[in-house]
């Protein structure tokens, strides 16, 4: 392991320091809105990318490319002189000597702050069943969504190979495990690619005869949305093919399908190929470490209490927004909710700066929800005004646009929705075992896979570029489920 040197106590143009850990939406939007402020500020985020996390289920299903939805984060704030872009995981903040420590690759470094806005955001939940994730991946990042991709494509074409009638509908069972937006998305579009996309691709197997299963403990779908809007999307999805199961909780999950308990406490199997995790989040494991270091309260889902001005307690220097924080109002894990704490955030930051008053508490001005449900049709709830169908596809297309980021990005997801949505195709439909097996295999290897990728001394006596042979046959022999 290296350790870069510890920067000097100022910074070398003399101005206040700012640490922002994460460029999602929290992180970014408080980068750019301090462009003009006489300070130095510095990204710190495990990715080189800024997620547009929305549009995951895109990527998945063969809409979008990664690129479209993650432009690199330096390449956003390029223009932006009194930004750097550092790649690296918070592992640790000394809230005393006000610096934060980040890793990558065996490469340690330590950026010392004078404000640290913290927008690391959060992760999947599995409830306390982390070994669902092996076979169920979530939809939090590009490496989730690219191996979803593979799942899903790669599972027609084995059924395709397949001879046993079981096996080709065990491979041709999709499983949506949450009724959220992300679920009903993801559900949806799933189905458009068996009864369109792929529906004349293939000779052994109909697609259109693929099972979608959406499942959710709760009562209905998509609760945010008020029972009317989630009753007419359960509808929806209904007519397109897609078996909606309600009241239904997963109590286990293996390579070969899931089993669910009832409301009436019956249990049942389902054999299915491929999962999809789309229920539960829980805040970065930073919040945690920032409870521990400054006595904070933080809950079950990892968020981490702050003071209505997005502040720790009695630390009036450290930020938190977005999905990490426990505000007093309880605010939902949205992605305005993160863009207006970071603009927040970047404003009381200048006026402690130029000694103002600080401004009076963070307040979210809550634009809606929306959820696509198939071309063409969508849901959305815009301050009391609740829409459906056409109108509502129109809306949501609007609003997602105008937030992706680059002028070229938008372009191109243009023309990919055409063809998606005025034809039949997906222009991004390459699915490989690196997809599906890469995450699997960098698990087996480890701390090990850190150390061989340094370049430099390995700490262990085990050469860890080599795999044992028993691992490499478990790589090869795991299914696409």
């Amino acid at each position: 392991m290296t350790t870069s040197p510890a920067p000097t106590a100022s910074s070398p143009t003399g101005r206040p320091r700012v640490v922002i850990v994460g460029s999602g939406f929290g992180g970014l939007f408080a980068a750019k809105a301090l462009r003009r402020a006489d300070v130095d500020v510095t990204v710190v985020a495990k990715t080189g990318h800024h997620l547009f996390q929305p549009l995951l289920y895109q990527v998945a299903t063969g809409i979008l490319s990664e690129g479209e939805i993650a432009p690199a984060t330096r390449e956003v704030l390029r223009h932006q002189k009194n930004a750097r872009v550092v790649l690296g995981e918070v592992v640790d903040v000394d809230v005393d000597a006000r610096t934060v420590t980040s890793t990558v690759l065996g490469r340690t470094t330590v950026h010392p702050y004078d404000e640290l806005v913290v927008a690391a955001g959060a992760g999947q939940s599995y409830f306390g069943n982390d070994r669902f994730a092996e076979f169920a991946p979530g939809m939090k990042s590009i490496d989730d969504a690219l191996e979803l991709r593979g799942r899903i494509f790669g599972a027609f074409e084995l059924a395709e190979l397949a001879t046993d009638p079981a096996e080709v509908d065990r491979l041709m069972t999709f499983v949506v495990v949450g009724a959220g937006p992300t679920g009903v998305e993801m559900a949806g579009q799933i189905a458009e690619l068996a009864h369109r996309t792929l529906r004349r691709d293939f000779r052994n197997i109909d697609p259109e005869k693929a099972r979608i299963i959406l499942l959710d403990g709760a009562p209905q779908v998509l609760p945010p949305f008020g029972p009317k809007l989630g009753e007419k999307a359960r509808r929806h999805l209904n007519e397109m093919g897609v078996e909606v199961q309600l009241g239904a909780l997963v109590t286990d999950l293996d390579p070969d399908g899931l089993t669910v308990k009832d409301s009436d406490g019956q249990q049942r199997r389902i054999p299915a190929a491929t999962k999809v995790w789309a229920a539960g989040v829980q805040a970065s494991p930073l919040g945690r470490l920032l409870g521990d270091r400054t006595g904070a309260e933080v809950d079950r889902a990892g968020r981490i209490s702050v003071q209505p001005d997005l502040t720790l307690p009695g630390h009036p220097e450290i930020h938190v927004v977005g999905d990490m924080a426990n505000h007093p109002d309880k605010y939902p894990g949205v992605a305005q909710v993160a863009i207006q704490g970071g603009r927040y955030a970047a404003e009381q930051i200048q006026r402690r700066l130029a000694g103002k008053q600080p401004k009076g508490p963070f307040r979210y001005r809550d634009k809606g929800n929306m959820a696509t449900i198939s071309r063409f049709s969508a849901v959305a709830d815009i301050k009391g005004l609740k829409f459906e169908g056409f109108i509502a596809w129109v809306i949501w297309l609007v609003v997602h646009l105008f937030y992706i980021i680059g002028f070229k990005s938008r372009v191109t997801t243009v023309l990919h929705w055409m063809v998606s949505f005025l034809g039949r195709g997906r222009s991004q439909r390459v699915a490989t075992q690196q997809q599906v097996y890469g995450r699997l295999a960098l698990e087996k290897l480890g701390p090990g896979f850190e150390a061989s990728k340094t370049g430099g001394p390995k700490d262990h006596e085990d050469d860890p570029d080599e795999v044992n042979p028993e691992q490499q046959h478990d790589f090869v022999g795991r299914r696409t489920a």
